[in-house]
């Protein structure tokens, strides 16, 4: 519909009505308007008529001329009877129409269906019967293959058999002829019969079988005559270097390879040419997989894995390795199982079977000395062992963890670890508390408790272990036994002398006094914890102390808990694994084995372990690397993780706090795993706020060029701890200019790395007020602006120092002075009563009354 101006309109129903406009919106801000008319209905009323009766009674009308056709009143305007009978005629044609189309287009769709299942049911036939043609025409190649086999091999056996029977009444050559004559009809024969089968469409496998066999036969007398005119050649003397190179009197085939290709034609003739049978494997696959490894234990070629990876869409050679996913589906190709295993499976070939009792037997006790810095712990392990160890460690003071094994005269074998006493050596401390059955405490008399030593007690108390008190020095003036006793009751220490159960022993290392009474004690203590262990089985030890030594390569002092240690035998520590290949005893003595608790030190690693590690034997190397390889894998995505693991937030947090604080950093080598552990340890805590010392890298051995090189990189100081650097570091560091720093005492360290790291802080500043004035008047000058005439109330002004304007008491300007003038001369300073004029500098707003306040700044080093 469209209005009289051409546009289009939205009618409804008949008749006249109003028109508007509707504004339309689209998408991407377009719009469009509409006309819209609305047309109000026309009612007439029409005239009655004789013809309703009988108009009701034909077909059924549509709902809305039914209404209004019955009721005259309710009929269109305008429209006859007749027309109304007439649309209500065209409408019942209309509706059988539909019907009738309806009924033919389903006909059409049945016809079409039924003519498709005919034409499927043909195809099926004729497949079918191609099917039964070909399986006739195999059977009948068969047959026909079958057939010409069964002849040749008659024909063979009569070759074989007319020989024999002519030559004692023929020459040879006539017996030749003769054997040769009977064979053409039947070699014409077969070809005749290959010519037919192929002529009837059979397949060329059975009939060129035979031409295969003819083309062997003769390529094998060939290959006879060939080895009769070689024969002479065989075994004529050594094959020189023109033989050689001569392609034709040079390389023979062997014999291995002739008696191969008897094997290959025996097993052809006699039909014995069966493939073996495949053997089927549960291969074990892990997470990942080298190709090799994958085709040893499926036992194949890896050339014919690769060839399967590559036809799978892999370029890979055999030493990648490849998914476990991948390395399934490669397991199927071949016709094996696979065996899904974790990584963490490896780790199951080590034995953890509990030890029968009747296996076990007694070890002696592994005995932990402990106590404060300076109490005489050495020196009472000195008594006993009597040596003189003490001497030998920097600054008197205990170092490292030392592994002793000592005979008492009564016969029994006590295994000493002495740990060092100094609070920086506290995670050594606690290793030597895990690895321990008995601890001493020795407490100096003169001394009594201190921090250490109440660290020892509670190391002590987290391992479980009974703990017996040694009151050393008790040869001094200033001793008093009895003071230790009480302070050790402040931390549940109740000793026998206290009616407790803890066993104390008044001692003097000097002097030798109460080391008998000691031993008892400790042996007293061994006996009632019953201490046994299996030595026949795979020794299972803890690493004590770990080095990198020059001459000798990772050396780890282990001490071993259970089994016995044997030279040769393969293992694996932490992250580590070796073969010993030599076990040193507390005695610097080679041993061949090392039982329950003995200490030796154990060389053939392949690394430096952590110092606490357990080690474990182990049958073969590639277990010990397997292991090894797992851990250290399992190490690196945990420290990855651990990096990994913040947010955004804690991200950017850091970030801000690094900004804001200043960094010392260092590289340390130490001579033993310990001390580097506890040098990291010490340097960790030295800082604050606003500085603090960063460990770039530390580690155990000489200072080498790649440590000058990292410390270059950094600006970083290398600290060596009992250890110096090589040439090449030492040259590198003087042409890079990096300081190196030694020490054998880790309180100078601590000192020096704290002194350094103070200088970092920013300094304090500190003002210093050293006058007032106040304004009794402003005046405007030219060129200068506004000037105050002031009174300096204390003190001094100056020109050079800091002014801050005070009105009300309230700080409204801080700056510097332009000008300072006595009268109408420049000055350097102004004393208390003198009257002066101050200008400040890009500040005009003074008052009168407002105070000047004057101060000086000064800055003051501070320190951690």
């Amino acid at each position: 519909m469209s209005d009289k101006d051409g546009n289009k309109t939205l009618g409804v129903g008949g008749g006249s009505g109003r028109s508007g406009q509707v504004k339309q919106s689209f998408s991407h801000g377009r719009t469009k308007s509409v006309v819209v008319e609305t047309k109000r209905k026309r009612v007439v009323v029409p005239k009655p008529g004789p013809s309703q009766g009988a108009a009701s009674t034909d077909k059924p009308k549509s709902p809305m001329v039914a209404k209004h056709a019955g009721d005259p009143s309710k009929r269109p305007a305008g429209i006859s009877e007749a027309e109304m009978e007439r649309r209500l005629k065209a409408l019942a044609a209309a509706k059988s129409r539909e019907v009738e189309e309806a009924a033919a287009r389903a006909a059409d769709e049945k016809a079409r269906e039924e003519e498709r299942e005919r034409r499927r049911a043909e195809i099926e036939a004729k497949e079918r019967e191609e099917r039964e043609r070909e399986e006739a025409l195999k059977a009948k190649a068969e047959e026909e293959e079958r057939r010409a086999r069964e002849a040749e091999a008659e024909k063979l056996a009569k070759q074989k058999e007319e020989p024999k029977k002519e030559q004692p009444r023929a020459k040879p050559a006539a017996a030749a002829g003769a054997a040769a004559r009977p064979a053409a009809p039947d070699q014409a024969a077969i070809e005749a019969a290959a010519a037919r089968a192929e002529t009837k469409g059979v397949s060329a496998a059975g009939p060129r079988k035979t031409d295969r066999d003819r083309t062997d036969r003769a390529a094998a007398e060939r290959d006879s005559r060939n080895k009769a005119a070689r024969d002479d050649n065989r075994r004529s003397g050594k094959l020189s270097l023109s033989q050689a190179l001569d392609g034709e009197g040079g390389r023979q085939r062997s014999l291995a390879a002739m008696k191969r290709k008897q094997d290959r034609a025996r097993q052809k003739a006699t039909g014995g040419n069966q493939r073996v049978e495949k053997q089927v494997r549960d291969v074990q696959l892990p997470e990942t997989i080298v190709v090799s490894e994958l085709a040893n234990r499926m036992a194949e070629r890896a050339a014919d894995v690769v060839k399967t990876l590559m036809k799978m869409g892999m370029m890979v050679s055999m030493n990648q390795p490849i998914d476990a996913d991948t390395a399934e589906l490669v397991i199927e190709e071949f016709g094996h199982r696979a065996v899904r295993v974790s990584d963490s499976d490896v780790e199951q070939v080590i034995d953890t079977i509990e030890d029968k009792a009747e296996d076990l037997q007694p070890r002696p006790p592994v005995i932990t000395i402990m106590g404060h810095v300076d109490h005489g712990k050495t020196s009472l392990l000195d008594a006993i062992r009597k040596a003189n160890v003490v001497s030998g460690e920097a600054g008197g003071i205990t170092q490292h963890i030392g592994a002793y094994q000592v005979t008492t005269e009564s016969g029994s074998v006590l295994t000493f670890l002495d740990t060092p006493g100094h609070a920086a050596f506290t995670s050594m401390r606690a290793r030597g508390a895990q690895v321990t059955d008995i601890v001493v405490l020795v407490v100096a008399a003169d001394d009594a408790v201190m921090p250490q030593t109440v660290e020892a007690i509670n190391h002590a108390k987290a391992a479980g272990v009974p703990m017996i008190v040694a009151i050393n020095k008790v040869d001094k003036p200033a001793a008093d036994v009895n003071k230790v006793r009480t302070d050790l009751l402040q931390h549940e220490v109740v000793v026998e002398k206290m009616s407790g159960d803890v066993q104390d022993v008044e001692v003097s290392a000097k002097t030798g006094k109460g080391l008998d009474e000691l031993l008892e004690a400790i042996a007293l203590q061994a006996e009632i914890l019953e201490l046994k262990s299996n030595p026949n089985r795979a020794a299972q030890g803890a690493v004590i102390e770990a080095q990198l030594d020059v001459g000798r390569g990772p050396v780890a002092t282990v001490l071993v808990q259970n089994g016995t240690l044997h030279r040769g035998d393969i293992f694996v520590v932490g992250e580590q694994w070796g073969k010993v290949r030599a076990l040193i005893n507390d005695k610097g003595e080679r041993v061949e084995e090392a039982g329950p608790s003995v200490p030796v030190e154990v060389l053939g690693l392949n690394g430096t372990p952590e110092a606490g590690d357990v080690l474990n034997v182990v049958e073969t190397e590639a277990q010990a690397r397997e292991i090894a390889d797992y851990r250290n894998q399992q190490s690196k995505d945990k420290r990855a993780a651990a990096g990994a693991a913040t947010t955004l937030e804690q991200l950017m947090a850091k970030a801000k706090a690094d900004e804001s604080v200043a960094e010392l950093p260092v590289v340390v080598k130490a001579d033993v795993q310990g001390s580097a552990e506890a040098i990291v340890q010490a340097l960790e805590k030295i800082g604050n706020d606003e500085v603090r010392v960063r460990v770039l890298h530390y580690g155990v051995g000489a200072i080498t060029e790649s440590d000058i090189g990292l410390a270059e990189a950094s600006g970083a100081p290398v600290i060596g701890f009992n250890v110096r650097a090589n040439a090449p570091a030492r040259n590198a560091a003087n042409q890079k200019g990096v300081e190196i720093r030694y020490y054998s005492i880790i309180y100078d360290l601590v000192d020096d790395i704290k002194a350094a790291a103070s200088g970092l802080l920013s300094a304090e500043v500190r003002e210093n007020f050293i006058g007032y004035a106040q304004i009794r008047e402003v005046f405007k000058v030219t060129g200068i602006g506004k000037v105050a005439g002031c009174l300096v109330t204390e003190g001094v002004a100056r020109r050079s120092a800091g002014v801050r304007l005070l009105r009300d008491n309230v700080v409204v300007h801080e700056g510097t002075l332009k000008t300072l003038k006595r009268f109408k001369d420049e000055v350097k300073e102004v004393q208390s009563g003198q009257e002066c004029g101050m200008a400040f500098e890009n500040y005009d707003d003074i008052r009168v009354n407002d105070v000047i306040e004057i101060f000086e700044r000064e800055e003051v080093e501070r320190s951690l």
